[in-house]
Formats: C-alpha cells, sequence, structure tokens
C-alpha cells in the first residue's frame, strides 16, 4: 500500500475493529495502542511493515489525547518525570523515522515482536514499587536516557514507546504500575507527533486509515483507562503479557510464512 491509496470500503471496518481494541489496551495498559495496530494492519490488512510503523504512530496522537484525561483526572502522572522523559523521547523519534527508511522490512518484523516478549516476560515478575521520592540529577539523566531509547523504539517501530517505559519506569523507578501507564501516555503525545511529522515527509504513512483507527481508539481509550484505575495490578499485569506472547508469536510467523 502506498500513500496515495485509500483503504477500500470493504476493510473499513476491520480497520475501525483494530482502533477500538487498541483504543482499549491504551486506556488499560498505558501503552499507545501501536503494540495491536502494527501486527494487526501487516496480518489483517496486509499493510507493508514500514508503512504499518508510520501508519499507527499517526493514530496513537488522537488515542493518547483521548487517554491522558482519565489518568490526569484520577492524578496517575508523574509530570515532572514525564518532562524528562520528553526531552529524550522527541529526540529518539527522529532518530527511529530515520533508521526506519534504512532498516530491513524482516529484521523491522523482528525487533518488533523480541520488544513485546521482552516486555511480557518482564510483566510476569513482581516488582514491589514504593514510589520515586524526591526529583535528583540521577532520577532526571536516567528519565532521559530511558526517553531516548523509547522515542527511537517509537519512530521505527510505529508504537508509543509504553511497553518499554511502563515495565522500566516500575522496576527501576519505583513508579506504581498506573502512574507508571499515565505516565508514559502523556509522553507518547508529543513522541508520537514528532515521529508522525517526520513519517509524512518520507511517505510512510496513510492518514486516512491512521485516521479511521485514531477515532476507533479515541471511543475505547477512556473506558480503558476506567478499567485500569480499578484493575488489581497483577491482573493487568499478566492480562498484558498475554497478549503480547500471542502477538508476537502471530507476526513471527507470518513474517517467515512471506519471507
Amino acid at each position: 500500500m502506498t500513500e496515495d491509496q485509500v483503504t477500500p470500503a470493504a476493510g473499513v471496518l476491520p480497520v475501525v475493529l483494530i482502533g477500538l481494541g487498541a483504543g482499549l489496551l491504551a486506556g488499560m495498559f498505558g501503552v499507545g495502542g501501536g503494540i495491536l495496530i502494527v501486527p494487526m494492519l501487516v496480518v489483517v490488512m496486509k499493510f507493508d511493515q514500514r508503512f504499518a510503523n508510520g501508519t499507527s504512530l499517526a493514530a496513537l496522537v488522537p488515542i493518547a489525547v483521548s487517554n491522558i484525561f482519565t489518568y490526569w483526572a484520577h492524578g496517575h502522572i508523574d509530570w515532572h518525570l514525564a518532562g524528562f522523559i520528553v526531552i529524550g523521547a522527541l529526540c529518539g523519534s527522529l532518530i527511529g523515522t530515520h533508521l526506519l527508511q534504512i532498516i530491513n522490512r524482516q529484521v523491522l518484523a523482528v525487533l518488533f515482536a523480541s520488544v513485546m516478549v521482552l516486555s511480557a516476560v518482564r510483566l510476569f515478575w513482581h516488582v514491589t514499587t514504593n514510589g520515586r521520592g524526591s526529583l535528583n540529577a540521577a532520577h532526571a539523566i536516567g528519565a532521559s536516557l530511558l526517553g531516548l531509547f523509547a522515542g527511537t523504539m517509537s519512530g521505527l517501530l510505529g508504537i508509543g514507546g509504553g511497553v518499554i517505559m511502563v515495565p522500566a519506569l516500575v522496576m527501576f523507578f519505583g513508579i506504581p504500575p498506573v502512574i507508571a501507564k499515565g505516565t508514559a501516555v502523556a509522553v507518547t503525545i508529543p513522541t508520537a507527533t514528532m515521529g508522525t511529522w517526520r513519517n509524512r515527509t518520507k511517505k510512510n504513512v496513510d492518514m486516512r486509515s491512521a485516521a479511521v483507527l485514531g477515532a476507533g481508539g479515541v471511543v475505547t481509550a477512556v473506558i480503558g483507562g476506567l478499567i485500569a484505575n480499578s484493575m488489581p495490578d497483577r491482573i493487568s499485569n499478566v492480562l498484558f503479557a498475554i497478549l503480547l506472547l500471542t502477538l508476537a508469536t502471530r507476526l513471527l510467523l507470518e513474517t517467515r510464512k512471506s519471507h
């Protein structure tokens, strides 16, 4: 599929359903939704891997904007930490969208699946969290480096970066999972916006499909956020891990079949 192609009428419903599912996941787990959108666009809609990544990143912007208000209303965003993460994430987003142009599509698929598997494995671990305490220089530097890595993966793989940020914030910063999710959502907005702008200049995005995905995701993101605020962390982690492993397996099988 190329930038000039419009999603055919027969394919609109699947795209809407993908958007609805992505929004629900974004709200429940603090991810942008790209972790579902990308493999589904490749497997179901037969998008090219690069085009799927770029289209996904564009769809994440409205989903994250609608999702942030639920976390914000409950006080579940660490704004100071988010600010330092964004500094690194914006730089990383530029790096990632550049790498998207030069890395082989099979390599992209394997990288994406690897991120999902590693994130899933981490979610099965139990981590005690007591909050990060006062923000110091080490926290600020660490947050910026985390943002640089998450932003690079976001621009490269078409994800919001939440699958990287949420586990890292819980493990290394001692942030409670629900606040880690809200903080990741806040970072996703500027990161995905920057990445989408870059992808548009490189013609790696179908904006019409992204709009349909985003519209569907906006509807369910708020519902997902409400569920997240009442769901026990352990249940949330296990459900998300199972989903990630399932999608990673399916994506790798499809990549092997088409190679």
